[in-house]
């Protein structure tokens, strides 16, 4: 009887330990900072307060909006992000722990489509730190995992880059009002790139 409780106590520690193991899974992270020669109440306009209209100044989604009755943007606002015109390529979001005062949120994927990331696994901070009157750094710190998990540290570049360009189209869509879109953006990174 005491070896049938020893097996039965070995097996419970086993499960918990590969539950414990199962909830630790491995992410990759990566930081992404730019700084902005506009006034970070601007930029976090942008990034922070018109959330559900990301497409304006993202210049690889091209259509988003709110989702589940949100209007504005704030604590548990959802949004959706497409990425291709027939909207099977797409990203559900969610704004947590969202403080405006200090220009901060985290930004949760909770369902994706065809976008090869594991949603329990991926979210960003987005912030804004306010260097002087006209200047701020927007930073962007992404953790993901990919599914397959195998793909995450072969797309860690690209990720990068997404967000890269998203910074670019940031300053663009602040300096100039006009919409980032795929077609322009070509040109407007040229543009940065010259200055």
């Amino acid at each position: 009887m005491q070896s049938f409780a020893k097996i039965i106590g070995l097996l419970s520690l086993a499960l918990c330990l590969g539950q414990t193991v199962q909830a630790q899974k491995k992410v990759i992270t990566f930081r992404v900072e730019k700084v902005i020669p506009h006034p970070a109440e601007k930029v976090w306009a942008v990034v922070g307060e018109d959330y559900g209209a990301i497409a304006n100044s993202h210049p690889k989604i091209i259509a988003s909006d709110y989702v589940s009755g949100t209007l504005q943007a704030g604590e548990g606002a959802e949004r959706v992000c497409y990425f291709n015109e027939k909207g099977s390529q797409f990203l559900k979001e969610k704004m947590t722990n969202y403080n405006p005062r200090e220009m901060t949120f985290v930004n949760k994927v909770y369902q994706a489509g065809r976008v090869p990331v594991n949603p329990d696994y991926t979210q960003a901070v987005y912030r804004v730190e306010r260097i002087d009157a006209n200047t701020s750094r927007f930073i962007f710190d992404m953790q993901y995992r990919t599914k397959p998990a195998l793909m995450g540290a072969m797309m860690k570049g690209q990720f990068r880059q997404l967000i890269d360009d998203y910074a670019v189209a940031i300053e663009h869509y602040i300096s100039t009002g006009e919409q980032v879109t795929k077609k322009n953006f070509k040109t407007i990174r040229k543009l940065f790139a010259a200055n």
